[in-house]
């Protein structure tokens, strides 16, 4: 397992990264702990989180995966052994989001303070905000790397409009460039990012960290019938993709992964990993049994020949 170098950036990760989605919400804290310890333990080094998670559960209100990782790092003493990314802008509450730069310069330090660092190696806009200035943005960033709170930025779910002009904008006013990009991006889910971000990415050398890899547990192939549905919290809608493209999908990991004696989660995010323009995608675990599958995906014995199955089942 090799690492991979994120963008221009001096940032060198091995090609998974764990999400911390699940941190705080369909995990507590001893179980992230585990998790944390057997993914750092088997020589991953890189963790994405967000302000924002995990908000949306019962009686969060944001910043609990931060905390959590936070403890974490404290406990593990493993801070200068990773890569650590988080994200800005999402709705915090209170009028609290947005890139304006008063706010980022607030929230970053919240962000500090949860993670008990004094640095984000990667720190990213989480969600597009029209109502500010890519300038005022990227100046906001410039300030934070001088500082030294923030090695290197990254973006999320922008348009392939905004993320060419926040490119051109940081050029054309010698502004820190966005090194990464994450998008929505799997077996499942492939024509937006295709057809409109990835020329943008693969033409600027920007680190591709796609997130709901596994399509929220579609691709591990536990769900199969709605009688599935509600094995997990992800469960609710995974009825949508019960069709034609998604059974051959699901055909296909079972021929590939039955070949490999693999899981169908480690072939999709194999899959994932020889893509080009992928350089490590993000997925959760919320046990030691799936946390395997996503330490086998980087060094399966995967043919060229699986993943062509792999991508014209997957053809949209």
């Amino acid at each position: 397992m090799e690492k991979r170098q994120l963008g221009n950036s001096d940032l060198q990760v091995y090609p998974i990264s764990f999400g911390g989605n699940v941190f705080g919400w369909t995990i507590d804290e001893k179980k992230s702990f585990e998790i944390l310890d057997g993914f750092t333990g088997a020589g991953f080094n890189f963790i994405d989180t967000a302000d924002v998670y995990s908000r949306w559960a019962p009686g969060n209100e944001g910043g609990e995966s931060e905390t959590i990782i936070g403890n974490w790092l404290k406990k593990s003493k493993k801070r200068n052994d990773l890569i650590i990314a988080t994200k800005v802008a999402s709705d915090m509450g209170n009028g609290k989001k947005g890139l304006s730069k008063k706010y980022i310069l607030e929230a970053v330090d919240a962000s500090l303070k949860r993670l008990q660092t004094d640095y984000i190696d990667l720190y990213q806009s989480h969600w597009d905000d029209p109502e500010t200035p890519i300038e005022e943005t990227l100046d906001a960033y410039a300030q934070l790397i001088k500082e030294g709170k923030v090695r290197y930025i990254g973006a999320s779910n922008l348009s392939p409009e905004r993320l060419k002009e926040s490119l051109q904008v940081a050029q054309k006013h010698g502004l820190p460039l966005y090194q990464t990009f994450q998008p929505e991006y799997s077996l499942l889910e492939r024509q937006k990012y295709e057809n409109g971000i990835e020329p943008i990415c693969l033409g600027n050398n920007l680190g591709v960290i796609t997130y709901f890899s596994l399509a929220s547990g579609f691709l591990t192939g536990k769900y199969r019938t709605k009688d599935d549905l509600g094995k997990s919290a992800r469960g609710g809608d995974m009825d949508k993709n019960f069709n034609d493209r998604g059974f051959k999908i699901l055909a296909a990991l079972d021929e590939v992964s039955a070949k490999l004696n693999t899981t169908q989660a480690a072939v999709a995010l194999a899959w994932l990993i020889h893509r080009p323009s992928v350089t490590a995608p993000i997925v959760s675990a919320t046990s030691l049994n799936q946390l395997q599958s996503l330490i086998d995906a980087p060094n399966l014995d995967i043919t060229a020949q699986d993943i062509e199955l792999l991508t014209q089942a997957s053809a949209w």
